[in-house]
């Protein structure tokens, strides 16, 4: 959805508010796909997403690999060169095996996290969580190393049956969407009330995205997630970030991206609260 369509703002950002999750995207034939491509990727470059940045009030920035380009980081990498580590982080796909010379180079560009990615709409299997506790353990020892994180992007069943995988991390972690529960089935289903026990009581690792609306609420105005989203901030206020997930995908020509930052007035009305959301806590876990 076009900017010039949209709402203004419903408030001023905070001083060094941070985006922190959103994908960039070369043009077709730039850069190299991978070869299941779960949707067809749009040309997203980085001066269109700093238009919307700016109109936000965003001055720090945490771009997200998208799957489209699997494990080849080339296009992010690039974007983040031209904004500088100062002002940008990013979290990577890459192979546990990965060299360490590499990491080292990530590093340095502003990498702190590696993205564990499995398609929201994965139906359920429940020999997939154990299947890929060699690879989560294997880059929990790398992270730890660097101070690095680790973030989640799974459906909401499979981010229910990791909270033993979750417990036992020696890093942070984050998990984009709200752990993907679905808003339809409200903040009393299983799933959700164990990720609100985990942050009451758990061991302080957690983050949660407040990313993806359109994925697990229902459109148009997406007030069943109001109560989700109010119940994570009573559970955990520091420990929330907020992301435009930016360009939206197979959903841009559904919602907005100045809609998606509005509806956040909703469920922190109080400035202080957004201002934890938006700028306190992403500095705390990315290092900013």
């Amino acid at each position: 959805m076009s900017l010039a369509h949209e709402a203004p703002p419903a408030f001023k950002s905070p001083p060094l508010a941070c985006d922190a999750h959103f994908h960039v995207f070369g043009p077709e034939g730039a850069y190299p796909y991978e070869a299941n491509l779960r949707y067809k990727p749009p040309h997203a470059p980085l001066t269109e997403y700093l238009e919307l940045a700016k109109l936000l009030g965003f001055e720090r920035f945490v771009f997200v690999q998208p799957s489209a380009y699997g494990r080849d980081n080339t296009c992010m990498l690039d974007a983040m060169r031209e904004i500088g580590p100062a002002r940008c982080r990013g979290i990577v796909d890459v192979h546990e095996d990965i060299a360490d010379a590499e990491l080292d180079k990530l590093h340095a560009l502003g990498v702190r996290g590696v993205r564990i990615n499995v398609s929201p709409i994965h139906p359920r299997d429940d020999g997939l969580c154990q299947a890929m506790q060699p690879r989560i353990q294997k880059l929990d020892a790398r992270c730890a190393e660097r101070g690095w994180h680790l973030d989640f992007l799974l459906p909401g069943w499979l981010t229910h049956q990791m909270m033993p995988t979750f417990a036992a991390l020696k890093v942070d972690y984050s998990l984009a969407h709200m752990g993907m529960f679905l808003a339809a089935q409200g903040p009393q289903q299983e799933g959700f009330s164990a990720l609100l026990n985990l942050l009451r009581h758990g061991n302080g690792r957690c983050w949660v995205k407040f990313t993806g609306t359109y994925r697990m609420g229902t459109a148009p105005t997406f007030a069943d997630v109001t109560p989700m989203a109010q119940a994570l901030i009573a559970a955990a206020p520091d420990r929330l970030i907020w992301g435009s997930d930016y360009p939206h995908l197979s959903f841009a020509d559904k919602v907005g991206s100045v809609q998606l930052f509005n509806l956040l007035a909703d469920w922190a009305p109080d400035a202080a609260t957004r201002q934890k959301i938006l700028a306190d806590n992403p500095a705390a876990l990315f290092g900013f």
